[in-house]
């Protein structure tokens, strides 16, 4: 007899029988289970100023693109998703394609980099990383794909020196920090940032994290866990699993000053909306971003909302706009299967249009 949730005595004894199996299995499986790694691309060192480092990623063929592309990926979280394993990597598939695939490593921010402040990031770390692709490559302007909070920075970038940017595409980033669902802005808007920074210096990277995981708390505190019973006998679903979670957890402390003026200019002032954007004594406005632009941005998106990218249209001041949306999340626009099919085409595609 069932009862009033469909839960019978037989059904209960089937689902307790297979978790006895998978847990069963996972003690064969487990032991199996090696560290596992990330970076599915070979990648040399070419530029360095302090602890930011330039890549540039080496494919398996010669590159075909005569423009470099460099990727600009967030502060708070390490750059390898883009290259995280074998076969879920964005980078990989746009070498596989020709692109000349470079990336910006922000390394780990000590005490010693309190005082980095957003000028830092943009004029001196992403300007002369720039600099040093126009030169080698003997180009005037480069591609710029900036991921995230690191697509704010190339939006700035591009703003104040648009001579030196030929393409850009910003994927999952925030335009509109104040539309109604963007629940990280409504959690900072009324934050103390002033009294933040000055009693902590560098934001802890676990602080960070915790607020994170708690705009979804049940699926990523707990459901995502209980979950993994069911991949216990699959050695490689427990390696994939075990690498989300180190990208997940190896994430940096923010620069004290850069995290202020980023909270009070973006997500408090909503400057790209409102203006007051302030970089190095230098305003900026979107529509100085002239060249074309490809925006890429994530349908389910719960940190980046898509209304939040899509305001991107109506600001930026080229006449080659292009919005393309991704059915995904914010992560999954890396690293779903989907995500390896149609994004590195889609960059690639878009870019030889205008190589010319």
């Amino acid at each position: 007899m069932k009862g009033p949730l469909d839960i019978t005595p037989d059904g209960l004894a089937l689902e307790a029988l297979a978790m006895q199996q998978k847990l069963s299995a996972g003690l064969r499986t487990l032991p199996e289970v090696e560290e596992v790694h990330f970076g599915a691309s070979h990648k040399q060192e070419v530029w360095r100023d302090g602890k930011t480092v330039l890549y540039r990623f080496v494919g398996e063929k010669a590159p075909t693109a005569k423009v470099p592309l460099m990727i600009v990926y967030a502060l708070v979280n390490r750059p390898y998703m883009v290259d995280l394993q074998d076969d879920r990597s964005l980078v990989k598939g746009l070498l596989a394609r020709g692109e000349d695939v470079y990336i910006i490593d922000w390394g780990y921010p000590d005490r010693s980099d309190r005082f980095l402040d957003l000028e830092d990031y943009i004029e001196r770390f992403i300007d002369g990383a720039v600099d040093h692709l126009r030169q080698a490559h003997d180009v005037d302007a480069i591609n710029l794909l900036g991921v995230c909070q690191g697509g704010t920075f190339t939006l700035c970038y591009s703003a104040l020196h648009a001579d030196k940017v030929k393409n850009l595409i910003t994927m999952v980033t925030p335009v509109d920090f104040h539309t109604p669902d963007n629940m990280l802005s409504h959690w900072t808007r009324e934050m103390d940032v002033d009294l933040f920074v000055d009693t902590l210096g560098n934001v802890p990277a676990d602080m960070m994290n915790a607020c994170y995981l708690m705009l979804k708390p049940f699926r990523l505190n707990l459901q995502k866990y209980v979950g993994l019973i069911d991949i216990l006998d699959d050695k490689q679903a427990i390696e994939n699993f075990l690498r989300m979670e180190k990208w997940i957890f190896d994430s940096p402390d923010l620069a004290g000053e850069a995290f202020r003026q980023f909270i009070k200019q973006f997500y408090q002032g909503n400057g790209f909306i409102n203006g007051g954007i302030d970089i190095g004594g230098r305003p900026v406005d979107l529509s100085d971003v002239d060249m074309p632009v490809l925006n890429i941005y994530a349908e389910q998106d719960h940190l980046v909302p898509p209304n939040a990218s899509r305001a991107l249209r109506d600001l930026a001041g080229t006449n080659d706009y292009t919005e393309l949306s991704f059915k995904g999340g914010h992560i999954g626009i890396y690293v779903s299967s989907r995500a390896q099919r149609e994004v590195p085409t889609a960059i690639h595609e878009w870019l030889s249009k205008r190589s010319r």
